[in-house]
């Protein structure tokens, strides 16, 4: 198959579910059943290779050594295809006994879907889809990891399309991941970390980045937490799908119970990538004020906005000697009132590198607009007691309710960034001293050159024109229309 053959027939598998249930809920069956095939498939291609290899011991064929993950009899997807009743509770038999089989690395991979409830899915529904994915072989001779793995990014993407609200709960725009990732920079055997990882796509690509560049990928370390058990699960799937075998994904609560510690404290490293969940009221503000970590560096956030937390957490989380990170915001944390007193003494410590005005809809099913806020530990000699300035908000491609970086957008940011210089209304550096003063706020408009909102205040007197004429053109048709219809 084709890469687009590939994408196409693996979101076929979509149409069987489609009157049965929530289109956001397809995800917590199509990923497992993609796996599950995709692991059996890889298990008989390493069968039959050590078949040759051993002139034909089937004993040999059989021995651990020979498969990166084991299946137990009666738990391989031939074993689930020749069921036609009951075929959830065998579909979940055979997932749990694989995850026992391979704890290490799979345990609790496949996700908590009850594959039993008839009521959700019927035997022919499931019947349906094993036979769907029983068309093709996607073994690594048919399907390379490359090619599976971009269609897995694709499977994300669509269900994302699919899922309406919960989109951002496991998808980031790949966009403006590839430019967190460049502005990054991550380097062969360094730490990446994502307190709030989705589907894994920011510490995916960190790895990518460097495979595409010829660097030694395979020795980048990435962690990853996540909130949601389906979400975590197909972030493990998405790093295995890709060939990426050294990863930690955990799951849980990372501003309550943080995944990775190092005896009793928190675990640093040298890059966190995060688009974290915005102004969440659902969090323990009490505790935060005693955080048992020190996380409550600069203060306790309002219980209604946890931002300022994971914030925090993230600097805590970053090694002292080279640690950077851009983190995905709204804009509203650059100048809220409420969060002012925190954001002055996180400024004062010049860490902060760099704020990135980008523009509308590049959130899922969000229209507003999102920045990047770039911090580092121990920012370089030329950078201390300076912020730069980006207001990129126009370099975005608008496709219906959805924006996207293209790639020279993308070049254009990270070439400012890369620069550290005033251009014109596009960025600026800016003194810490003349951020202080004005009380610690990081709106972009009041560093950047006044001509920008100079040109929106001319915009608007003209729109306010256009809707005043509009207007009166509307009264005088109405008119006329009352006066035809009582002639």
């Amino acid at each position: 198959m084709t890469q687009q053959q590939l994408e196409k027939y693996l979101w076929g598998a979509a149409t069987y579910l489609r009157g049965h249930i929530d289109a956001g809920d397809y995800k917590q069956y199509i990923f497992p059943l993609l796996f599950f095939k995709r692991i059996s498939d890889v298990w008989d291609e390493e069968y039959e290779q050590a078949v040759k290899e051993s002139s034909g011991d089937l004993d040999y064929a059989s021995f651990a050594e020979n498969h990166r993950f084991q299946i137990t009899e009666g738990a391989h997807w031939n074993d689930v295809r020749q069921v036609t009743r009951n075929v959830g509770q065998a579909l979940q038999k055979a997932m749990r006994a694989i995850e026992k089989a391979n704890q290490d690395q799979l345990y609790g991979i496949f996700g908590d879907a009850n594959w039993g409830n008839k009521d959700r899915l019927s035997d022919e529904t499931l019947v349906n889809l094993v036979e769907h994915f029983s068309r093709h072989k996607l073994d690594l001779k048919h399907v390379p990891q490359d090619e599976l793995g971009n269609a897995y990014e694709y499977l994300i993407k669509q269900f994302a399309d699919d899922s309406g609200h919960t989109a951002a709960e496991f998808y980031t725009n790949r966009t403006v991941v590839r430019l967190m990732t460049l502005i990054a920079d991550p380097q062969p055997g360094e730490t990446v970390y994502d307190p709030t990882c989705g589907s894994g796509g920011l510490l995916l690509n960190a790895a990518l980045q460097l495979k595409t560049a010829g660097k030694e990928y395979r020795t980048l370390k990435l962690y990853g937490q996540e909130i949601n058990l389906i979400t975590s699960s197909i972030a493990r799937m998405n790093m295995f799908l890709h060939g990426i075998e050294d990863f930690a994904i955990v799951r849980g609560n990372t501003l309550s119970n943080p995944g990775f510690l190092n005896d009793d404290e928190l675990q640093t490293f040298n890059i966190i990538l995060a688009n974290p969940p915005y102004s969440i009221k659902a969090w323990d503000q009490k505790a935060w004020a005693n955080d048992p970590w020190g996380r409550n560096l600069w203060g306790t956030p309002p219980q209604g906005t946890a931002d300022y937390a994971f914030q925090q957490h993230i600097h805590k989380c970053l090694d002292v000697q080279n640690g950077r990170c851009v983190v995905l915001w709204p804009h509203g944390i650059l100048f809220r009132d409420a969060e002012m007193e925190m954001r002055k003494k996180m400024i004062a410590a010049d860490v902060v590198d760099c704020v990135i005005g980008l523009g509308p809809n590049l959130f899922y099913n969000s229209p507003m607009e999102s920045c990047l806020l770039i911090c580092r530990t121990n920012k370089p000699k030329a950078r201390k007691g300076k912020i730069l300035f980006i207001n990129a908000v126009d370099e975005i491609r608008n496709e219906k309710s959805i924006s996207f970086l293209d790639e020279k957008h993308i070049q254009k940011i990270y070439k400012a960034y890369k620069s550290y210089s005033s251009d014109g209304d596009f960025c600026k550096v800016v003194a810490v001293d003349e951020v202080m003063k004005n009380d610690g706020n990081l709106a972009i408009a009041l560093y950047i050159s006044k001509s920008i909102i100079e040109k929106d205040k001319e915009n608007l007197e003209t729109l306010f024109q256009e809707w005043l004429d509009s207007s009166s053109e509307l009264k005088q048709s109405i008119k006329r229309l009352i006066a035809n219809l009582k002639a």
